[in-house]
């Protein structure tokens, strides 16, 4: 359908903030590499060469923890900018990083320190634990760390429900806490100066204390101050069901429409169990709205929620939401309960939008009288695709007839994994550019 069109809106700032936070994080990493290095200069040399360079592998491996504890802290200020998916994937690759310098600390310093005796590399280490401050820890906590990297390699991680991984996962705090003791008790850069000294008491408070912030404190001062609680439990369809939030000064709550929680209903049997789920309708200052589909237990048991019920919600998360647009016009794109944040989304945006919706049938059409109210009340573009997966209806030549200046638009897509790899590709045969496409992978474990 077609109306009216509203005016459009003025492109966003060249200066775009996923580039902004990015850049940011790129410039803090590589200015802390040199100054670990730098301090590294400053303390002096060994005279092995394989100490040296298990020595300062071992420092690096200390700026790269110290650097995955502010990836995971949930800061408000990059959440919003480069996305809870996307910081938890660096997360996990800067994990593989640390643990190939860990790995090569130990190495060179089990050889460097039994080159030149009559005990191995091994014999070298079980000395060092036992007559050396610090040195056990270190080596609990390189185990520990094989640990949670074993377990959250990909064929692992398909494999183990998200609590049991989260429960060891959380040894890698343990590891933490070793790690610095370790570094204070025998870090010869650590302490050849006082300003070294700070420097790195600096570092990990500073990654501490963020985690501490984003992980703790915050969630905790925004559940003690919105006090929220459900409203009304309303069911879509068969298998579909929204959950209504209301609570104090939610005006205040800087939630975007696009953006998630992690929502722990807090009955007896489900009240340790946390989900992500995007709200449906943009924040209107009164109440927050959850629309979930039956896929797992935790969606499921939604539709016997009681009113009244307490809600603990962390967040708002996600970068998926209209202050990363570079185009006046948008286009987007849902795919069955996929739904949710778009027509959030399209409650929010300003300038002309295009709405594709594709599923199997009318009937998996979830919260279609709203888009399509929406669409008529905005002066946007609604079109429902339906049909089974093959063929692709939003293959390259069909999106361009839905969506003829598609390049000319900020595309916003979501959906199930297998229909937004497709679009992600034809996207790219359609030319548009990487600026101007915007999704969120909705996964809590990355």
């Amino acid at each position: 359908m077609t109306t009216v069109q509203s005016p459009p809106t003025p492109p966003a700032a060249i200066q775009r903030p996923r580039v902004v936070a990015r850049t940011g994080l790129y410039a803090l990493l590589a200015a802390n590499a040199a100054l670990t290095a730098w301090f590294f200069a400053q303390a002096g040399f060994a005279s092995n060469a394989l100490i040296v360079i298990g020595r300062l592998t071992g420092l690096y491996a200390a700026l790269v923890m110290a650097f995955q504890l502010v990836l995971v802290a949930r800061l408000p200020w990059l959440d919003r900018r480069i996305g809870m998916d996307r910081l938890t994937s660096w997360h996990r690759w800067t994990g593989f990083a640390l643990l190939w310098l860990l790995l090569a600390h130990a190495v060179f310093i089990a050889f460097g320190y039994a080159e030149g005796t009559d005990v191995g590399p091994v014999g070298q280490v079980v000395d060092l634990a036992e007559t050396t401050e610090g040195v056990l820890r270190a080596v609990v906590a390189f185990f520990l760390i094989l640990l949670v990297g074993a377990v959250s390699a990909r064929y692992a991680r398909r494999r183990l429900a998200y609590e049991t991984w989260h429960f060891i996962h959380l040894y890698t705090y343990v590891a933490v806490v070793l790690a610095f003791t370790h570094q204070v008790a025998v870090g010869t850069t650590f302490a050849s100066s006082s300003v070294a000294t700070a420097y790195w008491y600096i570092v990990w408070g500073a990654a501490l204390g963020s985690l501490l912030l984003g992980r703790v404190v915050l969630p905790l001062w925004r559940n003690w101050r919105h006090q929220f609680r459900v409203t009304a439990v309303v069911p879509e369809s068969d298998n579909v069901v929204s959950v209504y939030i209301s609570g104090k000064d939610l005006d205040q709550l800087p939630a975007r429409a696009g953006q998630f929680f992690l929502w722990r209903f807090l009955t007896r049997d489900r009240w340790w169990q946390a989900n992500p789920f995007s709200l449906s309708a943009a924040p209107d200052g009164r109440t927050l709205r959850l629309t979930a589909k039956a896929a797992g237990d935790g969606s499921a048991a939604l539709r016997h929620v009681k009113v009244g019920t307490r809600v603990f919600a962390e967040g708002p998360y996600g970068a998926f939401t209209a202050l990363h647009r570079v185009r006046s016009e948008s286009l987007l794109i849902a795919g069955g309960v996929g739904v949710t944040p778009i027509r959030a989304l399209l409650e929010e945006i300003e300038g002309h939008a295009v709405v594709v919706y594709r599923v199997g049938s009318d009937r998996d059409a979830v919260l279609y009288d709203e888009l399509r109210e929406l669409a008529l009340a905005k002066g946007a573009d609604l079109h429902l695709v339906t049909g089974p997966p093959v063929p692709d209806r939003l293959a390259p030549a069909e999106l361009v007839k839905l969506v003829p200046d598609i390049a000319e638009r900020d595309v916003f897509l979501c959906g199930p994994p297998p229909m937004m790899n497709a679009v992600l590709g034809t996207l790219r045969e359609l030319n548009v550019p990487k600026a101007q496409t915007h999704f969120e992978r909705f996964s809590l474990a990355g």
